[in-house]
């Protein structure tokens, strides 16, 4: 049943990932939480050890052959999450539990808000 229901989590990250370009921050780290009982650091560090391999290879490549990938911004986006990852992730696990889960929920009010006041 675990088996099941992390490859039903990583499906429906995979498709708005696809969709949204988010998976592993929106997706994937709620679910572990909530669904499983993960504690929230070592969610946060799954994600990241699954979208290693196919954070968005094919997706990527699905809309590189439709004309909407801009590989020169890919590639320097790819050296700044490079870098940050690390940083955030030395950040998040010097902190308590409780300031994760606090920091987190915020960020996910500040997005969820922004993008639905945000005008066009």
């Amino acid at each position: 049943m675990l088996s099941l229901t992390l490859l039903a989590i990583g499906l429906v990250a995979g498709v708005f990932a696809g969709m949204f370009g988010v998976g592993g921050g929106l997706i994937i780290v709620p679910a572990l939480i909530l669904l499983l009982k993960v504690r929230e650091l070592e969610a946060i560090g799954t994600s990241l050890a699954a979208l290693i391999p196919p954070a968005g290879l094919l997706g990527a490549l699905a809309y590189y052959r439709d004309g909407y990938a801009n590989l020169r911004y890919a590639a320097l986006l790819a050296v700044g999450l490079f870098l940050g990852s690390y940083f955030g992730a030395r950040i998040m696990i010097a902190l308590p539990p409780s300031m994760v889960r606090r920091l987190y929920a915020g960020f996910l009010l500040v997005v969820a808000t922004r993008m639905l006041v945000m005008g066009r």
